[in-house]
């Protein structure tokens, strides 16, 4: 249940369980990825195999897709405080395990594998769970700012989170494993900080109804169904990132260096718009600022399709990263205020599922495409494809860009 008593404005980093929140989350997801990097070296390192990298995000992307939907009931019927807890816990005692395995010697292939495929597993709970857990700690006045300064320190972390992992892998393999369980423990300590909301969640017995009533729910709300696959189509399209490396050996002619500004560049600039929107969150024409959002994000991404300057192509990356966390900002704001709590587990956790897979499927789509067509046209192709799905999304919810606030007063 969302906190009532309103919150001043500047005051959202004095109000401790906020504050332990986000101290989970950020030392969570820095563990996670930093994880995901010194996992990929290890493995190449033992196998100097590409597919066997491929392997790496299969066995943590199965998880997610298999544990969505039972993952929403058990946020929306357990004390999210302890779910959150009892994750990352398990990621800790996961991660314990690779780093003996690492330091013994013992370590192989299969045993990467099937840690990666726990971590996977505990994912699928951790994150629906932790994004409704928000709206129960922070007044409802404060949520979008909220979300937007959460956003921030998550895409902090997934700069913070690999870096601080090649350097620590750098050191000795078995490093970066023991500072991501040290992380995992500490961000559990701090989400279990949260005081209790002192509202118990019905149980209610599992149904097949009862699993899959996010889905209804989302079918049955034409601003929410709208929002999500906006941003579905938009990540799915607009894959320009998986070719990175492509453009900056071959069409940019930037080296390894390049390759690494060209990757850092749209976390910046979602950094950045994220710290914005925390100091001055929207208030009025949320919908038309999403729309517009989403059409710049395919307006950049076709300027850094064509783009042979490398200080072109790092400003567009960096609008496309601003432009993104707008979109991300409306739509979590939208998801988060639109959703009863008894429902958020299970609306965030196919909200998850569908921005988790765009994600996957949007590297696949410009990989597949490049190989026919080329890397400039395919990136191209789908920056138009995104900001003709903007018009088409316009006619086909009519409701969306006639919002006005997150919340009507």
């Amino acid at each position: 249940m969302a906190v009532s008593t309103p919150l001043p404005t500047g005051a959202l980093f004095a109000h401790r369980p906020f504050l332990f929140f986000l101290g989970s989350r950020a030392l969570s997801s820095m563990a996670f990825q930093g994880t995901g990097v010194a996992i990929g070296w290890l493995v190449y390192d033992q196998t100097r195999s590409a597919f066997n990298l491929g392997l790496i995000g299969l066995c943590q992307f199965l998880p997610m897709v298999i544990f969505t939907f039972v993952a929403g009931h058990v946020a929306d019927a357990f004390d999210r405080r302890r779910i959150g807890f009892v994750c990352q816990l398990i990621e800790a005692a996961t991660l314990l395990v690779v780093t003996l395995g690492v330091v013994q010697g013992w370590l192989g292939l299969y045993a990467i594998f099937a840690a990666m495929a726990v971590l996977g597993s505990v994912q699928a709970f951790e994150r629906p769970t932790m994004a409704s857990l928000l709206p129960g700690i922070v007044p409802t006045n404060a949520l979008p700012r909220a979300i937007a300064n959460s956003t921030s320190v998550m895409q902090t972390s997934f700069i913070l989170g690999p870096s601080l992992a090649g350097l620590l892998y750098g050191i000795s393999p078995v490093v970066p494993f023991a500072v991501a369980t040290a992380m995992f423990l500490c961000a559990s300590l701090s989400v279990i900080a949260i005081p209790h909301p002192g509202v118990v969640p019905k149980r209610e017995p599992v149904t097949l109804e009862r699993v899959f009533a996010g889905a209804a729910f989302i079918r049955s709300k034409p601003v929410m169904l709208g929002t999500i696959s906006l941003d579905l189509f938009a990540v799915l399209l607009g894959g320009a990132t998986a070719l990175l490396p492509v453009y900056a050996r071959d069409i940019l002619h930037a080296g390894p260096l390049g390759l690494g500004l060209l990757r850092t560049s749209p976390a910046i600039g979602a950094v950045a718009m994220s710290l914005f929107l925390g100091r001055f969150p929207l208030t009025r024409n949320v919908g038309k600022t999403m729309l517009w959002a989403v059409a710049v994000f395919g307006l950049a991404t076709i300027v850094f399709a064509v783009s042979t300057n490398i200080v072109l192509s790092v400003a567009m990356l960096l609008v496309l990263g601003a432009s993104d966390t707008i979109s991300v900002v409306v739509r979590t704001s939208l998801v988060q205020l639109l959703t009863p709590d008894a429902m958020r587990g299970r609306v965030n956790a196919i909200n998850s599922l569908f921005i988790g897979t765009s994600n996957q499927l949007g590297e696949f789509e410009s990989g597949v495409l490049a190989s026919l067509v080329g890397p400039v046209l395919a990136v191209a192709l789908g920056g138009i494809g995104t900001i003709a799905v903007v018009l088409l999304w316009t006619r086909l919810f009519p409701a969306l860009p006639k919002v006005q606030k997150f919340q009507e007063d």
